[in-house]
């Protein structure tokens, strides 16, 4: 396919599109245990502790695939990056089918946990080369609106099928889905947007942020080694701001069920009511959050600015709410409250992932959004270990703890992270 250069063509959304639909697989794959867990937890004689053995197991080889997928998607691409990482959940999921053991359980959680953790310093890889920095917090909003719509619809659908399969048939038919999507991934991403066939001169000048009627002329980037890059307060701000706001979403994204189940009494078909509803509050603030920060760019603002101050307003939503969540005396109750708890959290996290790519090079951003990854899921791991701990008699204790973590994770924005912008060298020595 070949496309004049004088039109104006909208490759760049195709590819987010695409991503998202990753992610919404992405998140029915991994909520699929969660959802089905008090039949599995049955036949394979498993406890809430076993529970959070398998969280646990799965956020440690999460946070091992966050850099060794950051550092991969810098060597082998965003294409072919996306392709392995997506190839290998998809047989992990389906191994879940044959498990029989807490042990084979932790083992095939490990295979998944790598490789899902692939999807996100791959989007933002994606995200820094597609789109100039006015459309990238719209981009990532896109995306992260493809894991509330996972979250919203594995619920329902993973306890449709597994009334209808089973929870080992349930396994299998889930998994055969990411292939399904690596077809048109490998047709349509065929390269970057600096060479990609389908990419009209006035789309690449529009990422390149160069104008339309000169050729983007490639300038030299800053592309620092590791060492370099934890030699920057910026990366040192992302990193610590992702540590203590990120437990706030793998709280919900790994214990709603139980939740549910726990202070419900809720069995496997009212999850599936339930508990997609806080996904449609993070769907909209992804999207929301993404476009408030666009649209203040658009109007003037700077980048450092605007980032910061949609970060902040999805604190100020997300604190009070999950104090709300405390309160909460019946099931509707509960999960409006937590919608609104994930809606200023996918408004604020929206906001972060795109610092990366505002701050470094395209060859350097999977390198720290892996290292973000890395450091979300260390603080979800000491949430994740407190959980059984702090719900013998209810959930309020760690709604009330991870609500602290929210003025924690802004200090880290506006203290740390110093001024977003471009860096152009090493850091300077003090």
């Amino acid at each position: 396919m070949k496309v004049t250069t004088q039109a104006r063509t909208y490759v760049r959304w195709l590819i987010v599109a695409l991503i998202a639909i990753a992610t919404v697989i992405n998140y029915i794959d991994r909520n699929a245990l969660a959802v089905m867990w008090p039949q599995i937890s049955k036949d394979v004689g498993a406890t809430k502790e076993d529970y959070a053995l398998l969280v646990t197991v799965f956020m440690l080889f999460y946070a091992a695939g966050q850099f060794v997928f950051g550092r991969l998607f810098d060597i082998i691409g965003t294409r072919l990056g996306f392709a392995l990482s997506i190839a290998v959940w998809s047989i992990s999921i389906a191994l879940h089918s044959v498990t029989h053991s807490i042990l084979s359980f932790s083992l095939v959680r490990a295979m998944l946990g790598i490789s899902e953790a692939g999807a996100w310093p791959g989007a933002v890889k994606a995200n820094a080369e597609w789109f100039p920095a006015r459309e990238r917090a719209l981009a990532q909003g896109v995306f992260n609106a493809g894991a509330s719509i996972g979250a919203i619809v594995s619920a329902p659908l993973i306890a449709v099928l597994f009334l209808w399969l089973g929870w080992r048939g349930t396994f299998i038919l889930i998994g055969a889905i990411g292939f399904i999507w690596l077809l048109p991934w490998l047709i349509i991403y065929r390269a970057g947007p600096d060479k990609h066939p389908w990419v009209s001169a006035a789309e690449r000048a529009l990422i390149l942020d160069a104008p339309s009627e000169q050729p983007a002329t490639p300038r030299a980037e800053y592309v620092p080694s590791m060492r370099q890059l934890l030699g920057h307060r910026q990366t040192w701000g992302i990193l610590i701001s992702r540590f203590f706001l990120d437990p706030i979403w793998w709280l919900f994204v790994s214990w709603l069920p139980l939740y549910l189940a726990d202070t419900f009494g809720f069995d496997i078909k009212q999850i599936g009511i339930f508990a997609w509803v806080p996904y449609v509050g993070a769907m909209i603030g992804s999207l929301g959050g993404g476009w408030l920060s666009g649209r203040l760019i658009g109007a003037g603002w700077s980048v450092d600015k605007a980032r910061k101050v949609v970060i902040t307003l999805g604190g100020a939503i997300m604190a009070p709410a999950l104090l709300g969540a405390v309160l909460a005396t019946d099931p509707v109750w509960a999960v409006v409250t937590i919608a609104f708890v994930l809606f200023g959290f996918q408004i604020a996290i929206g906001n972060i992932q795109t610092l990366p790519g505002d701050i470094f090079s395209g060859k350097s951003v999977g390198s720290v959004a892996g290292l973000g990854g890395m450091a979300a899921v260390a603080g979800t791991l000491i949430t994740t270990w407190l959980v059984p701990a702090m719900t013998h008699e209810s959930y309020a204790p760690i709604f009330i703890l991870v609500a602290a973590l929210v003025p924690a994770s802004l200090l880290a924005l506006w203290l740390v992270t110093g001024r977003v912008e471009k860096l152009d060298g090493p850091a300077r020595p003090r």
